[in-house]
């Protein structure tokens, strides 16, 4: 006997009421994967309103269309950047003017960073993304830009080479995660810090490995890092080696490094038949 002919066929038994055509309504239909019973059946096939030119438009608000758009990001998203090669992502307040000292030292440390052979992703917007983007672009780098739709934004910043705009933030996280070996975060607000604790989840539960999460900024940074600290660890909220998944630093220099080290050791973890794409010597005990 055939397989399928042991699946239960769906029920034959007719429901109060008629399709369009006439006929009489089963008690259960398949739409694609779902099955739908007694009260969630339609009158009308997805077919049948698709191809209806009396249809309105509103079916392009709704959530199974959502999806294909949400899914469309990840694609474009995944095809313009899986040739990107070792990034880091850049994060940092929207609101740092130029010629601010933290505007500066974001400059200077995407320019170390495409000096150490790193692309820079930020966000593509001013201020701290500005600075990152011109740092790698004036270091001849590679300079992302991973826009999002918002009421206010201003649009991408002129230093990005490589932009792609986001309708979707979790489908812009997935690609500051997926596309880097990890994070610079400078003194921000709100988005700044979301980005901060989506990362620092994310390697405290194994989900990416090998990441470091650099603050730049101690005197900035200060007064979050106490209360993790004092309150969180103290109360037990979180493990007390947790806190070990930051760097807090000052020093451009010092963070690249920190990331240069952690890239020599994830291409000896991870070989791919390739050479490690930093020739410095491997630091001790790795």
């Amino acid at each position: 006997m055939d397989e399928a002919d042991d699946r239960p066929s769906l029920p034959v038994a007719s429901r109060a009421g008629t399709t369009p055509n006439g006929r009489t309504a089963p008690n259960a239909r398949t739409r694609g994967p779902v099955l739908l019973r007694r009260e969630q059946i339609t009158g009308t096939t997805t077919d049948q309103r698709l191809l209806d030119t009396r249809d309105s438009g509103d079916w392009v608000h709704t959530d199974p269309w959502r999806v294909l758009r949400i899914q469309a990001e990840f694609v474009e998203g995944f095809g313009a950047l899986a040739k990107l090669g070792p990034a880091i992502s850049v994060f940092g307040s929207a609101r740092t003017p130029e010629g601010h000292p933290e505007y500066a030292l974001a400059q200077r440390t995407a320019t170390l960073l495409v000096e150490a052979g790193f692309a820079v992703i930020t966000g593509g917007g001013p201020g701290i993304m500005s600075a990152a983007n011109r740092g790698a672009w004036e270091a001849g780098g590679t300079s992302v830009g991973l826009g999002i739709e918002l009421p206010f934004e201003q649009g991408m910043n002129e230093w990005v080479d490589l932009g792609i705009h986001f309708r979707y933030f979790f489908a812009r996280k997935t690609m500051f995660v997926k596309y880097a070996q990890g994070f610079i975060v400078f003194p921000g607000g709100f988005g700044t810090i979301d980005e901060l604790f989506e990362a620092l989840t994310l390697v405290q539960t194994g989900k990416v490995t090998t990441f470091p999460i650099i603050l730049m900024g101690t005197q900035y940074w200060r007064g979050l890092l106490d209360w993790l600290g004092a309150t969180m660890r103290a109360d037990g909220k979180v493990s007390p080696h947790d806190l070990d998944l930051i760097h807090v630093t000052d020093d451009p220099e010092e963070a690249v490094a920190i990331l240069r080290d952690a890239e020599l050791t994830r291409a000896v973890a991870h070989p791919l038949g390739e050479e490690a794409p930093f020739d410095v010597p491997l630091t001790d005990g790795t």
